[in-house]
């Protein structure tokens, strides 16, 4: 029985895995004088050198040959390796020289550089390992852990970001609102010393040095298209800074009106009836001599519409009106059309108007001033209500609901 225990263990012992044995020797850092041991604080990682063996107190000397080397951080992120040389030789027991760390590792995150990274830990710890195996193996490798007081910078600041825009400016007020649609591939440039222009298409999202740049748009070679914003904007921009500047535009086309000729013919002739009558004689028309005129049949008006003169400014005006008057009555033009109107008292900062704010404008005007003529003082601001009309009724300075095709 004794005999088979003994069998036993025996076979037990065989098919236990054999535990691999750990290398011998010791391994430390020092200074450029190899004199001290286990000097572990460092101002700088380049003032770190690697020494060991048996003078380490109460050490072994490391095998003979040839190691590698590598430093990571106390967690085993890499910093720097040997790579695939093997730098520390070992003779005696002992390194044959003290090796400076900087000048046998390349860097982890640059190969092409000596040294080695800065560790994340916040503690300023490293770990560097001495293997007989570029796979840094526990059992054959030995390592020490050292610091350096030597801190990551701070990282450099992000730089400023400059975004062009450009959108379409649907209500004429400048500002970009809400539903209104952003243009891409509108050409833009910007300089921050008026010599040097930087030429993009929208959108533009650009990192800029620090400073104050002039932003430009470029206006299509298309007609009709109006800037809303100007040409030309102003942004000073520092370091993290995100700016965005944005160019308005619009398009002025056609908007249904008829012109007085229309409403002097045949076609006119067919719309116009007893009610359009009574609603022109409602109006402040004037004749050439600043007199009432109150059509009450056909003929009359299309006489005073073919007779209309500038000579007085208000009979002109009075034309334009009426022409206006009958295209939103019979339902051809909105009332509440943009249009671009620059002179009238209704008009917004940018110069845009509703077609009825004009209309109602200029028919109270003409209440006021029956006659201007040459010597008039306000004979221009009654020119600028009747361009905003004849305009409107030769289907020219309607803003655009949407925008039509660009190109530069």
């Amino acid at each position: 029985m004794c005999s088979l225990f003994v069998f036993l263990a025996l076979a037990a012992s065989l098919t236990m895995p054999v535990q691999a044995q750990p290398m011998p020797g010791a391994v430390f850092t020092t200074n450029s004088a190899c004199g001290g041991v286990d000097l572990n604080l460092f101002d700088l990682r380049q003032e770190v050198y690697l020494n060991g063996g048996p003078h380490h107190p109460g050490s072994a000397g490391l095998p003979d040959g040839y190691y590698y080397v590598q430093v990571t951080a106390p967690d085993g992120t890499p910093l720097g390796s040997s790579l695939t040389t093997a730098p520390a030789q070992v003779t005696g027991g002992s390194f044959v020289q003290c090796y400076r760390l900087w000048d046998i590792l390349w860097k982890y995150s640059d190969p092409t550089q000596r040294g080695y990274d800065l560790t994340s830990n916040n503690g300023g710890e490293y770990k560097v390992w001495v293997s007989s195996s570029p796979e840094f193996g526990a059992s054959v490798s030995k390592t020490d852990n050292f610091k350096v007081r030597e801190v990551a910078p701070p990282p450099p600041p992000e730089p400023p970001r400059l975004f062009i825009h450009k959108f379409y400016d649907a209500n004429a007020n400048g500002l970009f609102d809400p539903g209104e649609i952003e243009l891409s591939g509108w050409k833009v440039s910007y300089s921050a010393d008026q010599l040097t222009w930087v030429v993009r298409f929208t959108l533009v999202d650009e990192a800029v040095t620090p400073g104050t740049y002039t932003v430009s748009e470029f206006m299509p070679i298309q007609p009709g298209w109006v800037p809303t914003t100007g040409l030309e904007q102003t942004a000073t921009l520092a370091y993290g800074d995100t700016v965005h500047v944005r160019f308005g535009n619009l398009l002025l086309g056609p908007g249904g009106g008829l012109t007085l000729g229309f409403w002097s013919n045949k076609n006119g002739q067919s719309l116009v009836g007893a009610d359009d009558l009574d609603l022109l004689r409602g109006l402040n028309l004037k004749t050439a001599n600043g007199s009432d005129f109150d059509p009450t049949v056909y003929s009359a008006l299309r006489t005073w519409l073919l007779n209309g003169t500038a000579t007085n400014m208000s009979y002109m005006l009075s034309v334009q009106l009426t022409a206006m008057e009958l295209n939103v009555f019979n339902g051809k033009v909105g009332a509440g059309a943009l249009i671009y109107a620059p002179g009238a008292a209704s008009a917004n900062p940018l110069g845009f108007a509703t077609v009825g704010a004009v209309m109602a404008e200029a028919n109270a005007q003409l209440a006021l001033h029956p006659v201007a003529l040459s010597d008039s003082p306000v004979r221009g601001y009654l020119e600028a209500l009747k361009n905003a009309l004849d305009n409107a009724n030769n289907n020219k300075n309607f803003v655009q609901p949407g925008p039509g095709p660009f190109s530069f």
